[in-house]
């Protein structure tokens, strides 16, 4: 087979793909505008999401400006080890538990 008709197969299978979920996608219920979160959680808990919202639409999101969650440890090293990272941080001008971290 060649490779134009490989592209033109591959090309079909996808329309053929996207039809079909056209038509085999079910009608969509409209969400209810609720007045309070006791309302909204007695809303929720009766109904499923699925019925509302067309996941295979979604989009994967990315939340660049979170903070990572930070944890305090204890390291126990030398003495020797220490001064050589606190001699090489202050060559670079940070902090040692900074280098340290990275």
């Amino acid at each position: 087979m060649s490779l134009t008709k490989i592209i033109i197969n591959v090309f079909l299978c996808d329309i053929i793909i996207k039809l079909t979920r056209k038509i085999c996608r079910k009608k969509l219920k409209d969400i209810l505008i609720v007045k309070s979160g006791d309302e909204e959680r007695k809303f929720w808990a009766k109904e499923d999401a699925t019925d509302f919202i067309d996941w295979e639409m979604s989009e994967v999101g990315v939340l660049p400006n979170l903070k990572p969650t930070t944890r305090t440890i204890s390291l126990r090293m030398s003495e020797s080890m220490l001064n050589q990272i606190r001699l090489i941080a202050n060559q670079r001008d940070v902090q040692y538990q900074s280098l340290i971290k990275i």
